[in-house]
């Protein structure tokens, strides 16, 4: 009788804690045996980056947290991105920090995977995806990023590339597609955490944890760079606090499906734009503080008229008097249009808590669980 008891428990518990999961960490986090098969991780993206299976690929483990911008030793990350040819799926044979001395330029078809052990970026320069296509950054800690001067770099393909001065930014993404940064933590850093910018489309950024920052993430690289009008980027599952400002996102011209994401109070407000974007925030929970702002959204001054700015609230919940001002055209034409390898299902805005409480990079066990 005491083992059927025991039995019953223990299937219960565990029904619970995979209900609590999210669509991209059921895919996944659920196997046992996900250290044996690191690259089915591809197959479990949603939002418009697609699957992101054209990254399986051959290993490299990283044994060496050292930097040279220009002649990287073997077994560094920088080696990785300018050494190997084609495809690179990246691990790290052990708990590290990488203090980049210039910024790091991903290259097309890598993936960067943090799982299992606690890698660090900090302190330094940052990661910069510039005219690549089909990456994937996982599970990393990235902090603390400085602005640097302008630099010569060893890039992909092992080509000197010259990179102008930036101004501190985590991820900065340049004329690049296909772009998947999921379950990083990402914070105090000099300018931004996440930077969509000068064409890139087709991003997911999903299950990260952003706090302590200022500006937080920007979509669109300025006012009158029309061609960020195709931006497409997917805003799914993030955790936003605490000690987060503004620019979560912040839009220009293109367009963001924001859903289920957790926002633990705001400054300045959580979701904004210029330019005329339509936003479609879904099924988020947005807790304001109780002595802070309520208003969610803001525009800036000096736009064209209200009824450009589409910005549209579909079953979010507001909690501590948190308000969104809705504008545009109506609900029915900020949707997502989806393909099939990007649509997923969302969740009831109430589950956010849950879908949300491993946002950021995991603390995966030395055994098996994740």
């Amino acid at each position: 009788m005491l083992t059927i008891l025991f039995t019953i428990v223990i299937t219960i518990s565990s029904t619970s804690f995979v209900h609590g999961f999210n669509v991209i960490d059921k895919c996944w986090r659920t196997k046992p045996n996900w250290r044996s098969h690191r690259q089915q991780l591809a197959k479990c993206s949603v939002g418009y980056s697609g699957k992101m299976t054209n990254n399986i690929g051959p290993e490299y483990k990283v044994t060496d947290p050292s930097d040279d911008p220009l002649n990287p030793k073997p077994g560094t990350l920088r080696y990785a991105m300018t050494h190997i040819q084609g495809k690179v799926w990246v691990t790290f044979q052990r708990d590290m920090t990488i203090r980049l001395q210039n910024p790091l330029l991903v290259s097309s078809f890598a993936t960067i995977d943090g799982r299992g052990v606690k890698v660090n970026i900090a302190d330094g320069a940052c990661l910069m995806l510039q005219r690549v296509t089909n990456v994937i950054i996982h599970g990393l800690r990235i902090h603390h990023c400085k602005a640097q001067p302008a630099s010569t770099v060893l890039g992909p393909d092992k080509k000197i590339v010259n990179v102008g001065p930036l101004d501190g930014d985590a991820i900065r993404m340049l004329t690049s597609s296909k772009i998947w940064i999921d379950h990083n933590t990402l914070f105090d850093c000099e300018d931004g955490l996440i930077d969509v910018t000068r064409g890139s489309t087709d991003i997911t950024i999903s299950n990260n944890w952003f706090r302590t920052q200022n500006k937080v993430m920007l979509l669109g690289h300025d006012d009158g760079f029309l061609r960020d009008k195709n931006m497409k980027v997917t805003v799914a599952f993030n955790y936003f606090g605490p000690n987060c400002n503004q620019r979560m996102p912040r839009v220009r011209h293109g367009y963001a499906h924001v859903v289920n994401n957790l926002y633990e109070g705001w400054g300045n407000y959580a979701i904004g734009g210029s330019m005329n974007p339509s936003i479609k925030s879904q099924a988020n929970y947005f807790i304001a503080s109780k002595g802070g702002k309520k208003e969610i959204t803001w525009r800036k001054e000096g736009g064209v008229g209200e009824v450009s700015w589409n910005f549209q609230s579909v079953e979010d919940v507001f909690e501590n008097g948190a308000s969104f001002r809705e504008s545009g055209s109506g609900r029915e034409s900020v949707k997502p249009n989806y393909l099939p390898d990007q649509a997923f299902p969302v969740e009831d805005g109430k589950n956010v808590k849950a879908l949300t409480r491993n946002a950021g990079a995991l603390k995966c066990s030395t055994t098996s669980t994740c």
